[in-house]
């Protein structure tokens, strides 16, 4: 798995998002997702969409993936 093949299956579950991943060996992810469908959900509501989003891959071709997940509102406190 590549990085924007990741970044692929969440814009297709979130076509709003601002997605990017990273990957230094294509095992490891970093992925920033900025979506105001995150509005209102918790921490594990958050990590449930992009998992959903990703499918069997997490734990297959993913090995690891860590996740930064905002609101647009909450992107914004951080400028």
């Amino acid at each position: 798995m590549d990085p924007e093949k990741i970044q692929t299956l969440i814009l297709q579950a979130m076509p709003s998002a601002r997605v990017s991943v990273e990957s230094d060996d294509n095992v490891h992810f970093t992925a920033r997702v900025v979506s105001a469908d995150f509005a209102g959900c918790s921490r594990l509501q958050r990590h449930r969409l992009i998992h959903d989003a990703i499918g069997p891959a997490m734990g297959r071709e993913i090995h690891a993936l860590s996740l930064v997940l905002k609101s647009p509102e909450e992107d914004a406190e951080q400028l």
